[in-house]
């Protein structure tokens, strides 16, 4: 599954080490509190009620701490898309809603969120300078997602829905590095009439679907 392919390495730490997710857990919480930059390995090692020299035993670097700890707040908004489509009847509404949901679990997540708003230097390089790492994990989601629908007939056999999942994530990532001076994003209504406006004809749903 591409949700164990992004969080490997922290679904081992999480299986068998109760320490690493000690640390997971006052990462978050320092990083949250404190923005990235101004959290030392020290500050998360106190937090996690043990030496730094175990710390670093389980996360050598900061940057390796920071890594993990990001990625298990993006495994949690994966977890959140795929609830928030249940709702939806058909692969129109599913665009719309996960468009929706993207966006606004991203936005509001209290670290990602966060960081964006106040330390948009420290994450946003990572995610838009990896190499395209980052962009093309969630497009390889999202068209897996657009080929089951694809399998179960709800959406036509010609659509290419790897690059339809490229477009769709590209214009969601610009919209969370770029805030923008058109659409509110904290109006959900507004972000679906977007998505049925413009991702949803990508499909050319069939008929009745």
């Amino acid at each position: 599954m591409l949700e164990r392919a992004l969080t490997d390495a922290l679904e081992r730490a999480e299986e068998g080490d109760a320490i690493a997710l000690r640390l997971l857990d006052a990462a978050y919480e320092q990083f949250c509190r404190m923005g990235i930059r101004r959290s030392t390995m020290e500050d998360v090692a106190r937090r996690a009620g043990v030496s730094r020299i175990t710390a670093y035993r389980r996360f050598a670097t900061k940057d390796a701490l920071v890594e993990q700890v990001v990625r298990r707040e993006f495994r949690r908004y994966f977890d959140q898309f795929l609830l928030d489509i249940q709702q939806a009847e058909t692969a129109a509404d599913r665009v719309v809603f996960g468009f929706a949901s993207a966006l606004r679990a991203i936005r509001h997540n209290p670290l990602i969120g966060g960081l964006m708003a106040v330390e948009p230097d420290v994450l946003v390089p990572s995610m838009v300078s990896d190499g395209g790492n980052t962009l093309a994990t969630v497009q390889r989601f999202v068209a897996g997602q657009l080929r089951r629908e694809q399998q179960a007939g709800n959406v036509s056999e010609d659509v290419d829905v790897e690059l339809v999942a490229e477009l769709m994530t590209r214009v969601s990532a610009s919209f969370l590095v770029t805030p923008s001076q058109v659409v509110d994003l904290d109006d959900d209504e507004q972000v679906r009439e977007v998505a049925r406006r413009f991702l949803v004809p990508m499909l050319r749903p069939k008929r009745g679907r």
